[in-house]
């Protein structure tokens, strides 16, 4: 009954809007595309010229917003006027909506971002925009008007900053006001149109009840990572591109107690640490003579005379590889970072190629004896095929034996199918190893129960 009601009311909607369209009350769907887009150009065009920013200076962004409203609805109701067309409320209240994100947000990707659902947004040019939701890709209707539609919006971006992009320096990394991540191209070097990749972040960081709730991990693993933070390993996150290593960083270091003092370091600051006594620090470009750029391994060095209890590097790229390994063989236990790798023992094989990145001239074995010391966990992440992502290994590193580092896995991750909606089938298990650091946990009064080591059955 309630159906049929539901479609009457549909049909008589739709005959009602067929004759003003025929009246000439309402614009026809194709006519009205246009008639949007140069309503829309003018009404920005006259907002921008008569707004009073004196009214606005001291104002938040709800109150900045409400007035523009107004002043957006005095504008469109002129013009609507003179053009003798009538359109419907909501794309009335669309086409405001759509003039504010162009005067004070980041133009068409504005509701992109507000939606917390969407955890990428990648902008191919002026007419594709990509967002990831759920692990997987979804192309939007969304299209910016030109390439200069979409170089203002990085302008937009980068501008409180400080940060620059131009034809000398095309490339660019920065963050928005929540912590998300930003990477800007223009040409030349992006040959369709400037792109624009902004990883987003949630305002409310994750915890780790959250990735167990997500089945990132499992309650055992949860309770090992804790104690490990808690007992001041030296842990290295590992993963591939967009494996949610940083959100796996950010959880890891909720568990560092409120009392240390904490240095992150970071190309462009994403970390949202909760602690009180954090001292934040981010690389910088070199300016437009080439001069001026402050690297990681640059920071990572002068962290060292900052007196740090922790420090946290978001990713080691390069030579800054040998000098956090030096912090942590040199009384900054509990310090973490993140690697890109394929796997543990890669995360090892790329740590060494990069401390040869910084440049001294140290044989293989001394290398690979800074690492056994330094680390002492690695956390593997993975993003799977249906676009989840999982923690597919803790592994121990125990030492040397001759050249080699050896390795021992605590827990893993197995995928065992994929079911019939695309979804991976696995579970998590311990190898049935306890960890040679559990005795070290229990000696400084962290406690983790045994139990969480054994396999099903044991």
């Amino acid at each position: 009954m309630v159906s049929l009601l539901q479609q009457r009311l549909a049909q008589q909607k739709k005959i009602q809007e067929n004759n003003e369209v025929e009246q000439g009350k309402i614009s026809d769907p194709v006519s009205q595309k246009h008639e949007v887009k140069s309503i829309k150009e003018k009404v920005l065009s006259e907002l921008v010229a008569t707004v009073d920013t004196a009214m606005i200076k001291d104002k938040n962004q709800d109150e900045i917003t409400r007035h523009l409203s107004v002043q957006i609805e005095k504008l469109l109701d002129q013009h609507l006027l003179e053009m003798g067309v009538t359109f419907k409320r909501s794309t009335r209240h669309r086409i405001t909506g759509e003039i504010i994100s162009e005067a004070i947000g980041y133009g068409p990707i504005t509701p992109l971002l507000q939606d917390n659902t969407i955890s990428e947004v990648m902008v191919n040019g002026p007419k594709q925009v990509y967002i990831e939701r759920n692990g997987l890709l979804e192309l939007t209707d969304i299209q910016f008007r030109d390439n200069d539609h979409v170089r203002n919006v990085i302008e937009r971006i980068i501008s409180p900053l400080g940060r620059r992009i131009d034809e000398s320096s095309p490339m660019v990394d920065a963050r928005l006001p929540d912590g998300s991540r930003v990477n800007a191209v223009i040409p030349p070097l992006a040959i369709d149109g400037p792109t624009i990749t902004i990883r987003k972040f949630s305002d409310d960081p994750y915890k780790l009840s959250d990735l167990i709730n997500f089945g990132t991990v499992s309650t055992n693993m949860g309770l090992l990572l804790k104690a490990a933070v808690q007992g001041e390993m030296n842990i290295l996150v590992g993963g591939g591109t967009a494996s949610g290593k940083t959100t796996t960083l950010n959880v890891l270091s909720d568990f560092i107690p409120a009392s240390e003092r904490i240095v992150t370091i970071e190309d462009a600051a994403e970390l949202q640490l909760r602690q009180p006594h954090v001292v934040r620090m981010e690389s910088r470009q070199a300016n437009v003579e080439g001069k001026g750029r402050i690297a990681i391994r640059d920071l990572v060095i002068n962290s060292l005379r900052m007196r740090p209890n922790r420090i946290i590097v978001g990713e080691v790229r390069g030579g800054e590889a040998l000098d956090m390994l030096q912090a942590m063989n040199t009384g900054h236990d509990g310090s973490i970072t993140t690697i890109h790798a394929n796997s543990p023992r890669d995360c090892l094989s790329r740590l060494e190629t990069m401390v040869l990145m910084a440049g001294v001239d140290l044989p293989a074995r001394s290398i690979r004896e800074q690492i056994a010391s330094a680390i002492d966990l690695i956390v593997y992440q993975a993003r799977l095929k249906d676009g989840s992502r999982k923690i597919t290994y803790i592994t121990e590193v125990v030492g040397m034996e001759g050249d080699i580092i050896t390795l021992q896995d605590i827990f893993l991750y197995h995928q065992k199918e994929l079911n019939e909606k695309g979804k991976v089938v696995g579970n998590f298990v311990p190898t049935g190893v306890i960890p040679r650091f559990y005795t070290s946990l229990k000696s400084i009064g962290v406690h983790v129960p045994n139990s969480i080591f054994l396999k099903s059955g044991d």
